[in-house]
């Protein structure tokens, strides 16, 4: 992974809140609701689910659904990242209030590590090709981080806190947030309009698939 690629993953969703985020998206958070819809898990059936346990100013459990419905490639790297462990002690370097938290960072963004480079790292895997579909980002949607490369996505994500219909067809949605979405609500903002977490952001202390 080149520098300039790194640089370009810190700053994966920069342009959206910089231009139509901040300037429509601010009308749609206020409007549109900020729970999540309910998932079907049955018709999901034996889809992987990973278990987040989170710490910091959120203490708790969250339970995500993966889509390899939707997703193949992307659902299958994060099981694969989740049983080598990679995800555990990684931060959530990036919260921005009313949007979404950005975490998965698992060459910059462990807790021991220097945050300052948090969200600028993949995997020691290949970045994956898009696989874009017409599922909604509303609340508790599980997205791939990528840089403005679509074919870019490698390990990073984000939980949508709230509706953002301006990423519909941009991003690869991964996966559903069925359980503690209120865990997800508590996850500590960052500041600014990237929101860089500042001080001790939360952590994902541990990431496992459930059986």
């Amino acid at each position: 992974m080149t520098e300039r690629t790194r640089r370009e993953k810190r700053t994966f969703l920069a342009a959206f809140l910089a231009g139509v985020a901040i300037v429509v998206g601010y009308a749609i958070y206020t409007f549109l609701p900020s729970t999540p819809p309910e998932v079907d898990t049955v018709a999901l059936g034996d889809a992987p689910k990973i278990e987040i346990s989170v710490a910091g100013e959120a203490e708790g459990r969250i339970v995500i659904t993966l889509r390899p419905d939707l997703a193949p490639q992307h659902a299958e790297r994060i099981v694969q990242l989740a049983k080598d462990g990679a995800y555990d002690n990684v931060v959530f370097h990036r919260v921005i209030e009313g949007f979404m938290a950005q975490t998965g960072d698992v060459e910059f963004g462990k807790a021991d590590g220097n945050g300052g480079r948090a969200g600028m790292g993949g995997s020691s895997y290949p970045d994956l090709p898009a696989e874009f579909s017409q599922e909604p980002f509303v609340a508790g949607v599980v997205g791939m981080a990528r840089s403005q490369n679509p074919n870019s996505a490698n390990s990073q994500f984000f939980i949508m806190f709230a509706p953002s219909p301006n990423l519909n067809g941009q991003y690869t949605v991964v996966g559903h947030v069925t359980d503690g979405f209120d865990v997800v609500q508590a996850i500590k903002r960052g500041e600014g309009p990237n929101g860089a977490v500042i001080g001790t952001p939360d952590v994902m202390t541990s990431v496992r698939v459930l059986d």
